[in-house]
């Protein structure tokens, strides 16, 4: 946990990085703007409360989305975080289908779904931050980036042969990567560069998109040494690939997506020298319980107590971190399970509403405080999808997307349009959200 010498020595890191210019620009009317430690939309602060909908291209063509949208709107939820990006692999989880191929054939389908999804978040006033590449296995991500430029060598993350962590020390080898690089720069050139075929428009040009990750939770490896002999790349990448988007879409914000300590080996000088570029416009955080230890699942009454701690605490330390940076920060991850760790719709939520609650009212506060923590989205919605098969694992060739991803079971962490507790506390904490 962070203390008064930890963030002394995370200041002084930060201090120790370079100074490199202000991207300078004049934003036209609708683009989401970063002010100091705030948002700023056409002169007002701009606050929210926002969901993960990774699998908007996925059903964009579908009168679901329409749907899905519309009851999230009707919550209050005005920013969700999508994916656009997927890379065809041999990855045992990785979704199907993907964007494009080793041979950089895209899926046709995909894209114009990611220009649906894009004209219906645009005709509600939501916004979107779309996110480039995937740390992790289950959309292709920098594992198959690797694989398709280094003879297809490859690791399953999972795989006993291969335990923790050599998974995240395999895939931080694609920051070394020059030629792996290039491939995930073109990817970046397709999309923020596309006109959408629905409006007509530029995606550089379309203020429905707040902004451009740079991927779902990058990290620099996962053991000490190797993270040691990463970070000169890891930061390069970093710089190069904000720069990059910049250039393309000058009206938009850029974040790396990262999840804040723990995907920076608890090391606040790290999350802050990740983040410290003018290119990065804002802070982000994850908060996951349940897969740190914090939670047992095997005894979830016995430890909810300490879970909700130590991720409010999580939660504050980012927060001082953000500040000690001068950026906003956004809480753009967290998730919890149902009650008991198990996944049948018809089993309580009330532990996880307890997290939502805890987690969307610290943001109320920062803004009512003008602090810098200025939204979160929730991982995930389910929405109206249900899982397909009784083990309720996602199988390739199924239609029904959630919010869980393929490595996950359906019905983990997402939030299904029936679970009326938790979409009460969704809806109550933006329309506070929306009266400050």
């Amino acid at each position: 946990m962070m203390n008064r010498r930890s963030l002394l020595a995370a200041s002084v890191a930060m201090a120790a990085m370079p100074a490199l210019p202000v991207m300078a620009k004049t934003t036209p009317a609708g683009f989401v703007r970063r002010e100091g430690t705030k948002f700023t939309l056409d002169g007002k602060p701009y606050h929210y409360v926002g969901a993960n909908l990774w699998y908007a291209a996925w059903i964009g063509h579908e009168g679901r989305l329409g749907r899905e949208l519309d009851a999230l709107a009707a919550d209050g939820v005005s920013n969700l975080r999508i994916a656009a990006s997927a890379e065809l692999s041999p990855l045992k989880n990785s979704v199907r289908p993907a964007f494009h191929d080793q041979d950089d054939a895209y899926n046709d389908a995909l894209l114009t779904g990611l220009d649906h999804a894009m004209a219906e978040i645009g005709k509600r006033g939501m916004k979107a931050v779309l996110y480039l590449t995937n740390f992790w296995e289950w959309s292709g991500g920098m594992a198959t980036y690797l694989l398709w430029t280094n003879g297809g060598h490859y690791i399953d993350m999972g795989d006993p042969a291969h335990p923790w962590p050599e998974f995240p020390d395999f895939v931080s080898g694609f920051y070394r990567s020059p030629t792996a690089i290039e491939r995930y720069h073109a990817h970046i050139r397709r999309i923020v560069g596309r006109v959408n075929t629905v409006t007509g428009k530029p995606y550089a040009e379309d203020p429905a998109i707040m902004g451009w990750q740079l991927a779902n939770e990058p990290r620099p490896g996962g053991t000490d040494a190797v993270v040691n002999r990463t970070l000169p790349e890891f930061h390069a990448w970093i710089s190069s690939t904000a720069r990059l988007i910049k250039s393309l879409a000058p009206h938009h914000l850029v974040s790396t997506g990262g999840e804040g300590l723990k995907g920076s080996m608890e090391r606040p000088g790290l999350v802050l020298s990740s983040q410290a570029d003018d290119a990065i416009d804002y802070h982000t955080a994850h908060v996951w319980p349940g897969n740190w230890g914090w939670l047992d699942r095997t005894d979830m009454e016995g430890t909810h107590a300490r879970a909700l701690s130590l991720s409010a605490e999580y939660v504050q330390q980012h927060v001082e971190l953000a500040r000690q940076a001068g950026k906003p920060l956004v809480v753009e991850e967290f998730g919890y399970p149902r009650n008991g760790d198990v996944y049948d719709l018809s089993v309580s939520t009330s532990m996880r509403d307890d997290l939502y609650a805890m987690i969307q009212d610290a943001v109320i506060a920062s803004v009512r405080e003008g602090g810098p923590l200025v939204g979160s989205n929730f991982w995930a919605w389910n929405g109206e999808g249900r899982a397909q098969h009784a083990d309720f694992r996602f199988k390739s060739g199924d239609t029904s997307f959630l919010g869980d991803p393929p490595h996950e079971p359906q019905g983990w962490y997402g939030v299904f349009d029936q679970d009326r507790s938790t979409r009460d506390i969704i809806r109550a904490r933006a329309e506070t959200l929306a009266s400050i």
